[in-house]
């Protein structure tokens, strides 16, 4: 029997122009912990803007089969970000049709967004 494996897909705060990225990359370990936790092999495809964060994702997708894709708040609440959002959920349903979708609050949330698809 295989694990449960998901993939959460955010911004990379480490790169992200005017922030404090310590924060963030707290709350990332935290909410990484929870999937420990729950014992579900979570993968993380953080993206840098300007990095071609289509084709990180795409990678992301296509290294491994995964029974749900998270997408971080950070890419759903900002308005200026909504193509990026669009291309992200269009990467999913193209590389991993199968997967569940599921949207969190926050980093630490992740495992409880994964959870509400994958039970």
């Amino acid at each position: 029997m295989t694990a449960t494996r998901v993939l959460v897909i955010g911004l990379d705060p480490a790169k992200l122009q005017g922030w404090d990225p310590e924060p963030v990359q707290a709350a990332i370990a935290r909410g990484r912990a929870r999937f420990d936790d729950h014992g579900i092999e979570a993968d993380w495809c953080l993206v840098a803007l300007d990095e071609d964060p289509e084709e990180a994702i795409a990678n992301a997708l296509t290294r491994a089969d995964h029974d749900c894709v998270v997408i971080g708040a950070g890419i759903r609440k900002d308005e200026s970000l909504l193509g990026l959002l669009e291309k992200a959920v269009n990467l999913v349903r193209r590389h991993a049709p199968d997967a569940a979708i599921a949207f969190n609050r926050d980093p630490e949330d992740c495992a409880d967004a994964a959870l509400r698809w994958l039970r």
